[in-house]
């Protein structure tokens, strides 16, 4: 715990607490902010797999013992979970049938046509997440222009129900051609197995996400679905246990586009939070960076298993479509984050071949890195960190765990002697390993994306960022680094200072004419109509902003940008506008632009945003100091064991420098700082990392 003075007990009636909790593979993290006194509290709980959401209740009754938190004092409390996501990688979702036209049953296996590794000649699909056999064509037909063929018929949809229920089936998809145009067959299918199956819920693809294509429309109505019962049993139990506790502020969840909804929301519109974690993750870390002046930033959140990487332009984070949740596209927007297998909890092991790998298998929470002391035996990268001296000196996770050295260097040794290595040497192997990966993926990411990160500022942070990030910087040529504050909860800022944001969509498909304008103006209105709507069912009252964009293309691509467009272009048709923004972003990405080619405009999106409450956190003027060590630690760096600083985080004050090599403890996590960097602290408490050219 850390801030400023505790408010007194009192005080409590009068608190105002606004709390941002999200969970992870291996802690459940806490970040409260009494707004009275601006005192600020961080908390780490270790998950409870097998129960989830009761973490939750240990870190209230943590709060109330050590902060004099009153639950009812609680007036904005926001959560990020994993269960949607984990139920997804883990294949633990309900058992699905898909309604579909009959011809069509095969549209989730032909996907795209696309391998997941198309340089491999032994790479396979994934298993679909509903069964061939459970899948069903009935006839019906929507014309592209929305106009109806076939009506659907309801004797052979009746015989596909009560098949689909005697092999298991708990839920139907249906998604039928064309309902992005016209959704009038699918509500009636709809309407029928409610009336033929009260027992079975039902969702539509066009309920979902009503976008042209239809296996992108088709396979993210699979993914709301089949979280469906898991992700509404979770957050029914979530109020009912906040409203046990005497919580009366109602929770808000954390979305996939980094904003916020209703649990009312998320019971139905599961989809839209199967990556609210990440997101947060790079929502939390966008507010830091505008805070600290930085407008061009790479955040590398590292838990236990996994390291996400994004980018922060201009302050803001990136959008796109087509996230892989386990081994599935997402196509509703989200946050644009890059995930590999690396994580503080990756284990190391030794293949068939004498090579030494480390990932994606992760020790996760239960039983943890060996240096836990909770039944782990396999040497992991925090074990690694631990036998090179960077950990162990202080407890972890606010004292929840104490780092074990001697379990540590059982783990890693046990590499070593089959290595024929030493004992430092295995350990830092492990860790050049674990950088060497996420550097191949930081470099996919720049390229994608077209930068330098060169003229960016890495952000690390979560349990294992700090631990890791600066190497990573090194050895990508990156020359600053900023450390938060209270790193290892950035997630659950996140949650807190996230705004409500809903995404509205329209396929259009028409060429960017004239003859366009009647359909556009319409389908903007309509938009309009469903945002506000949307903002007020989440109950927010204060001014709208409606962002407008369009998918746009030349005609005979066949891929779309995403492209910021005026509303008033639209409704005062000002297609030279529209086209104008269309080259201008198409130059940016490409490089090139035709003047006069032919443009098509597929898809009119709309981003709701409900502005959430403006907080302020403490922050001093920076008085330039030498920052005093507490003690001199041994670490094996460069090839040899050295005695180096170690800085207690509480005690760096703003404007205090240090130069590397050194180690920064703190409650959350450690900060490993190499050779070579200069150590500024801000106003805000940020640590700034700068490498010489």
């Amino acid at each position: 715990m850390d801030g400023a003075t505790t408010p007194g007990l009192e005080d409590r009636t009068q608190a105002d607490w606004k709390i941002g909790v999200d969970i992870g593979g291996t802690f459940i993290d806490f970040c409260a902010l009494e707004t009275r006194t601006g005192h600020v509290a961080s908390l780490k709980v270790l998950t409870t797999p097998d129960d989830p959401g009761a973490e939750l209740l240990t870190g209230l009754t943590l709060l109330s013992e050590r902060e004099g938190l009153d639950p009812k004092t609680i007036t904005r409390f926001v959560h990020g979970t994993t269960v949607g996501i984990n139920t997804i990688i883990q294949r633990r979702g309900v058992d699905l049938a898909l309604i579909t036209n009959a011809g069509f049953e095969d549209v989730i296996e032909l996907a795209r046509l696309r391998m997941p590794e198309v340089y491999s000649l032994f790479c396979s699909r994934p298993d679909q997440l509903i069964p061939r056999d459970r899948v069903f064509g009935i006839p019906a037909r929507m014309r592209a222009n929305g106009t109806e063929s076939v009506a659907p018929d309801l004797t052979a949809l009746a015989d596909a129900v009560a098949t689909a229920k005697a092999r298991g089936a708990k839920g139907i998809i249906v998604s039928l051609l064309h309902s992005w145009r016209n959704d009038a067959q699918e509500a009636a299918v709809k309407a029928e197995i409610a009336r033929l199956a009260p027992d079975l819920f039902t969702f539509t693809s066009s309920e979902v996400w009503p976008v042209i294509r239809e296996y992108e429309r088709t396979t993210t109505a699979i993914l709301n679905g089949y979280v469906h019962p898991r992700v509404a049993g979770y957050l029914t139990a979530l109020e009912d246990r906040l409203a046990g506790r005497g919580v009366t502020a109602k929770p808000l969840l954390t979305k996939s586009n980094g904003g916020l909804m209703n649990a009312a929301e998320g019971k139905r519109s599961c989809v839209n939070m199967l990556l609210s974690g990440t997101a947060s993750g790079v929502i939390g870390a966008a507010w830091l960076a505008r805070q600290a002046g930085e407008s061009r930033v790479l955040t590398l959140d590292i838990g236990g298993t996994s390291a996400d990487f994004a980018l922060i332009i201009d302050g803001e984070a990136q959008f796109g479509t087509g996230e892989l949740i386990g081994e599935f596209p997402l196509y509703i927007p989200s946050v644009s984050v890059s995930s590999i297998g690396i994580g503080g909890g990756s284990i190391a092991h030794v293949d068939n071949r004498g090579v030494l790998r480390v990932g994606p298998e992760s020790a996760g929470s239960t039983p943890g890195p060996a240096c836990y002391g909770r039944g782990g035996t396999q040497a992991t990268v925090t074990d690694a960190m631990v036998v090179c001296g960077w950990l162990g000196h202080s407890e972890m996770a606010y004292g929840q765990l104490r780092m074990d050295v001697d379990l540590a260097r059982q783990a890693v040794g046990n590499l070593a002697k089959q290595l024929d290595r030493s004992l430092e040497e295995t350990a830092q192997a492990i860790i050049d390993i674990a950088v060497s990966e996420m550097f191949v993926e930081v470099e996919k990411l720049a390229s994608r994306s077209g930068v330098d990160l060169r003229d960016f500022t890495l952000m690390p942070f979560g349990g294992g960022g700090p631990m890791l990030g600066a190497f990573l910087a090194r050895e990508m040529g990156m020359t600053r680094v900023m450390a938060p504050r209270r790193p290892g909860v950035v997630s659950a800022l996140g949650g807190l200072v996230a705004d409500l944001r809903g995404d509205f969509i329209r396929t259009i498909f028409a060429p960017l004419e004239d003859t366009a304008l009647p359909g556009l103006r319409t389908a903007l209105q309509a938009l309009i109509g469903e945002g506000r709507d949307w903002l007020s069912a989440q109950g927010h009252r204060g001014a709208a902003d409606l962002r407008l964009s369009a998918d746009m293309r030349y005609a005979g691509q066949s891929y779309e940008i995403e492209v910021p467009l005026m509303s008033e272009w639209v409704t005062g048709g000002e297609l030279s506008a529209i086209a104008s923004a269309f080259h201008d972003m198409h130059d940016q990405l490409y490089d090139f632009h035709d003047a006069e080619g032919r443009i098509e405009l597929v898809n009119l999106r709309l981003s709701a945003i409900g502005t959430g409450p403006q907080l302020h956190f403490p922050e001093s003027d920076e008085v330039a100091t030498p920052a005093v060590p507490e003690r001199q630690v041994s670490v094996f760096t460069g090839g040899d064991a050295r005695g180096i600083n170690l800085y207690r985080r509480r005690n760096l004050t703003p404007g205090a420098e240090f130069d590397g090599p050194a180690v920064v403890a703190q409650e959350d996590t450690t900060f490993a700082i190499p050779a070579g960097a200069t150590a500024h602290v801000d106003r805000h408490l940020n640590i700034h990392l700068t490498f010489g050219e």
